[in-house]
């Protein structure tokens, strides 16, 4: 695999092939806060008909690291360094990621996120820790 990159950072997000597969849309990321939709195809479903828990924690992830790296204007990219979850609901629908950072220093910026279905359920909500690396070249 090849890192992706852009003469924008701000055209990373979707450029990167997983967040493609998946189908996510970014809907905002800036001062550290962002929003990613996500209209679900079949293939992202699970035995009981609803969104599976891995993309639904993939929505988490990236929604918290895009908060991220808004809150250093792109000039860095992140990793995850720990991500808690807690499961609420079934997803099923319409999902909305929203993520914003807590804290953060020079190096890790701590976030929180929830996604919410269409009619506005919460279906999980996590906290996560991401370390600040600089952007590939």
């Amino acid at each position: 695999m090849k890192p992706v990159t852009s003469d924008d950072p701000k055209t990373i997000f979707a450029k990167t092939p997983f967040t493609r597969l998946i189908g996510m849309q970014r809907d905002f990321s800036e001062n550290g806060k962002a929003q990613i939709s996500l209209d679900p195809h079949t293939d992202l479903g699970n035995v009981i008909g609803a969104v599976h828990g891995g993309v639904v924690v993939t929505l988490l992830d990236v929604v918290m690291a895009s908060a991220a790296v808004s809150r250093v204007d792109f000039q860095k990219t992140v990793v995850t360094l720990n991500l808690n979850t807690s499961f609420l609901e079934p997803g099923r629908g319409v999902l909305i990621a929203q993520g914003e950072v807590v804290d953060c220093d020079d190096d890790v910026a701590w976030c929180q996120a929830r996604v919410l279905d269409a009619q506005g359920r919460l279906v999980a909500k996590a906290q996560g820790s991401f370390r600040y690396l600089p952007r590939p070249q």
